[in-house]
C-alpha cells in the first residue's frame, strides 16, 4: 500500500496509548519506521503536550494527555482523546470478545 489514513505520529500515539511502557525499538517496529524516526516522533509528541515521559529505573513510561487539542486550526475544538477513544475501545472490545 502506498499511503494510509493515519500519520506515523498518530500511529505512534495509538501504540503508546495501548502500551505506555513501550520501548522505542518496539514502537519503531510496530509503526514500520526507524528507531531514530520513532524517537523523533516521541519527542514531537512530548513537546506538543500530547504525551508526558516518565522515567522509572532504566525504562521510560508514557502518559497520554487526551485533552490536548489537535494541531489543525480547523480542528482545534477536537481533542486527541476524541480520536483515540473509539480506536482504543474497539481494540479492548475485540480483545474481550476473543
Amino acid at each position: 500500500m502506498s499511503w494510509g489514513f493515519l500519520t506515523n505520529h498518530t500511529h505512534a500515539l495509538i501504540c503508546i496509548a495501548r502500551d505506555p511502557g513501550l520501548r522505542i525499538r518496539d514502537l519503531a517496529e510496530r509503526v514500520g519506521i526507524t528507531e531514530r524516526a520513532a524517537h523523533r516522533i516521541v519527542c514531537d509528541l512530548v513537546e506538543g503536550g500530547y504525551v508526558e515521559k516518565h522515567r522509572l529505573g532504566a525504562r521510560n513510561f508514557y502518559e497520554v494527555h487526551p485533552d490536548t487539542p489537535l494541531r489543525r486550526e480547523a480542528l482545534s475544538d477536537v481533542a486527541i482523546g476524541d480520536i483515540l477513544a473509539p480506536i482504543l475501545a474497539r481494540r479492548t472490545g475485540h480483545d474481550q470478545a476473543a
